[in-house]
């Protein structure tokens, strides 16, 4: 008797599913747009119109620049972004990665990958144990969060990208190894030399000579993979050729603490090894994703050199 209720009801739950599967209709958002109406005489009505816009029904992502205390790691001493340099990180972002990835890959390629939501802090975050900063954070491929917001200097590119940009292709390659793996060839390359724990401490020629492009590549894989992706597209080529030439090179530290030339004792030819690498995510980047990583790196590239940040403000501001 009871093995056949328990019949009856797993049939009727069965049915009741399929028939909810079956009435229920894909939207363009997973975001309840109805509770969205904006209030036109707020002070915040254009930029909230163009995040909307732009962001929650263009891409189905929620782009928050009031600081959540349940979005937030309250470990950290953390303050909100401003209102004006939201603008900015808001604008730039758009014109630097999503922008980027329609023309270059497909219009909804983010709309299907990219983050559901982009959360801005207006502080560094501080690691006292280690004496470290975090400037992004990719949770679960559903939110990034970018750090240092009032920190922005328009001005600077160099600052931006080593702040801002960089951050963004770092912390989307994140978003996509975490949805289709890397080559795990990759983690066998450089084994012996990643310092978890004082990665930190190593100086940037050092990492460079070591395979490194940077001292937080050294840390970890995961890391080290979407560390050569984000400072390939954003470095110039002065600079992307200035970390190889380093990493040809043999590096010491000197009595004073100064890092200077010294014969490459180490066996290791870092200049290969980073080439090593970027060849191995230009492959899966183009094999898991049918993105062409140097078309990629050619648009941000010129992007980067023509930022009009009056502009870039003006869509907000000539918002009705």
């Amino acid at each position: 008797m009871k093995r056949t209720i328990f019949t009856k009801l797993a049939v009727l739950t069965f049915v009741l599913v399929l028939l909810g599967c079956q009435e229920e209709k894909l939207g363009p958002t997973i975001f309840d747009t109805s509770s969205q109406k904006l209030d036109a005489t707020s002070a915040s009505f254009k930029f909230d119109t163009y995040l909307l816009n732009n962001f929650t029904n263009t891409y189905n992502l929620q782009f928050r620049y009031k600081m959540q205390d349940v979005g937030t790691d309250m470990e950290y001493n953390l303050v909100p972004a401003t209102y004006e340099n939201s603008k900015k990180i808001a604008v730039l972002v758009k014109y630097l990665w999503f922008d980027v990835y329609s023309k270059v890959v497909s219009p909804d390629f983010l709309k299907l990958y990219g983050p559901r939501i982009i959360h801005l802090i207006g502080s560094p975050a501080y690691n006292p144990a280690n004496g470290t900063i975090l400037l992004g954070l990719a949770e679960g491929g559903l939110k990034v969060s970018l750090f240092r917001v009032n920190a922005i200097d328009v001005s600077n590119v160099d600052m931006m990208n080593e702040y801002y940009f960089k951050t963004m292709h770092h912390e989307f390659a994140h978003i996509l190894h975490q949805t289709k793996t890397y080559p795990k060839e990759f983690n066998l390359i450089s084994y012996k030399d990643y310092e978890p724990f004082s990665w930190q401490d190593r100086d940037p020629k050092i990492a460079a000579s070591l395979g490194f492009v940077s001292p937080y590549g050294g840390s970890q894989t995961r890391e080290d993979f979407v560390e050569v992706i984000a400072n390939y597209i954003v470095k110039t080529d002065a600079q992307w050729n200035q970390i190889l030439d380093d990493a040809s090179k043999g590096w010491t530290i000197d009595s004073s603490g100064k890092v200077v030339p010294a014969l490459d004792a180490d066996g290791v030819d870092g200049k290969a090894i980073i080439l090593r690498k970027l060849s191995i995510c230009r492959s899966w980047l183009h094999d898991a994703w049918s993105v062409d990583l140097d078309a990629l790196r050619g648009e941000v590239q010129f992007r980067q050199k023509n930022i009009h940040m009056d502009s870039l403000l003006s869509e907000i501001d000539n918002i009705k």
